[in-house]
């Protein structure tokens, strides 16, 4: 929660400098580091005159003293970061040291996050191939059953489940990176949250799949494999939690819903019959299997043949995402922001979308220019759209209202008894015997 901040900086009476009081916990190189960026809370005054804490960042050299570390964290994984606490005592930093302007470190500190997030699907996905690799030279040397374990179908999908992992990820951090370098500064924040959920949690499912692969031998610390797996965990950790930025996701697109369907809403509100009907006639005419094309194929489309079921599948995804989301907005209009179960939803399907995009489109563009291999890229684009756009059906039939398939209630129910009781709840099955 970076809004939670609680290190100060106190302008000092000449205002050249702010005396910077504090700590902060889990720093990277805390303990290494001469020089830091440091966010505090700073008193700001207003165009109306009024004073109010803002957030706002700095440079700080150890050498202005006042700057201690505690000692490093013993940690799982990215055991070779030194992470540390950093305290902060009467710690006089010159106005000169300011980034950006007083006031503006909220902005300064979501660029930061947005850089880390959206390099971890290029990082994620070397990783992936770097495991691919030595999962390979092992699976083809190694028998058992009189067979190498290659030959085997269920080590077969394995693999195939780490290279599509991997050419999605990459796939949605280039396109994020082609955005983000788009003259001007545009707003890649949510792309960005998009790769990190993705990337992370998918390269933790392939590490996992490597280490199966290997046995025995990805367990031991004989080698590297079970360090590719406590380095790994981290990932859905930090640069924000995977259910912070979820949240994030869902409620930064529906804001943006929000504000083109607010004239809509207070008249279905006040009753207009107009509103209803027409809300009416395209249930109707939805629940009668609508045709959607937007352009994607055809003639005069940008996605090539080879993919056209996939864009199809994607363009019937948007179409109806589009339709459940206005259904939620009619449903809980603000209180949205409360109904986290369905924000998640809400954000896997967005993910999901923005992942079936960059792989449609780098697959398309592959084919187009001839690019090596194009049709091993056409083959795990069509197979995980095939798999995404049936993840999203059942997610946004979790949406509708009384839907069969939506269990939150049973989920709100057996975790108020669980966190009530501080414990797993149910009787041992040997409790009574008869």
């Amino acid at each position: 929660d970076a809004a939670s901040i609680q290190t100060r900086a106190t302008a000092t009476a000449d205002g050249k400098h702010f005396l910077l009081n504090g700590s902060k916990v889990w720093i990277s190189n805390g303990g290494l580091a001469d020089i830091f960026t440091v966010f505090a809370r700073t008193e700001v005054v207003d165009e109306d005159g009024k004073t109010k804490d803002k957030i706002t960042a700095f440079i700080v050299e150890r050498a202005f003293g006042g700057v201690t570390s505690g000692k490093p964290e013993d940690k799982l994984g990215i055991r070779g970061s030194n992470t540390t606490e950093v305290h902060f005592e009467n710690t006089k930093v010159p106005v000169e040291n300011i980034i950006g302007e007083l006031g503006g470190g909220f902005k300064v500190a979501m660029n930061i996050l947005n850089s880390g997030r959206f390099s971890m699907g290029s990082a994620s996905a070397g990783m992936i191939k770097k495991l691919i690799e030595l999962t390979t030279e092992y699976a083809c040397t190694r028998k058992q059953f009189n067979k190498k374990l290659s030959e085997f179908e269920l080590i077969q999908e394995k693999f195939v489940r780490m290279a599509q992992k991997a050419y999605v990820m990459e796939s949605m951090a280039y396109l994020t990176a082609g955005m983000m370098d788009r003259p001007g500064v545009p707003d890649c924040s949510i792309e960005a949250a998009m790769v990190k959920v993705f990337s992370s949690e998918g390269a933790w499912v392939c590490v996992s799949e490597a280490l199966q692969i290997l046995g025995g031998l990805g367990y031991t610390k004989n080698y590297p494999y079970e360090r590719y797996l406590r380095d790994c965990r981290i990932l859905l950790i930090f640069e924000g939690t995977n259910e912070i930025l979820r949240m994030y996701i869902a409620l930064t697109g529906m804001q943006h819903a929000g504000k083109i369907l607010t004239g809509k809403i207070k008249e279905l509100r006040k009753g207009n019959i107009g509103i209803v009907m027409e809300m009416m006639s395209k249930k109707l005419r939805d629940s009668l299997g609508r045709k959607v094309d937007f352009g994607l194929t055809g003639k005069d489309g940008v996605v090539h043949p080879n993919l056209e079921m996939s864009a199809k599948n994607l363009e019937q995804n948007i179409y109806y995402f589009g339709s459940t989301v206005e259904s939620l907005l009619y449903r809980f209009g603000k209180t949205i922001v409360d109904e986290q179960l369905v924000l998640k939803r809400v954000a896997d399907i967005l993910i999901n979308l923005y992942a079936m995009t960059a792989t449609i489109s780098r697959a398309s563009r592959s084919m187009r220019i001839g690019l090596r291999n194009h049709d091993h890229e056409i083959l795990l684009t069509n197979m995980f759209c095939s798999e995404t756009y049936l993840k999203n059906n059942f997610l946004m039939a979790e949406l509708e209202k009384h839907s069969p398939e939506n269990q939150d209630d049973g989920i709100r129910k057996i975790a108020k008894a669980i966190l009530e009781k501080r414990a797993y709840t149910c009787s041992h099955p040997l409790e009574r015997t008869f």
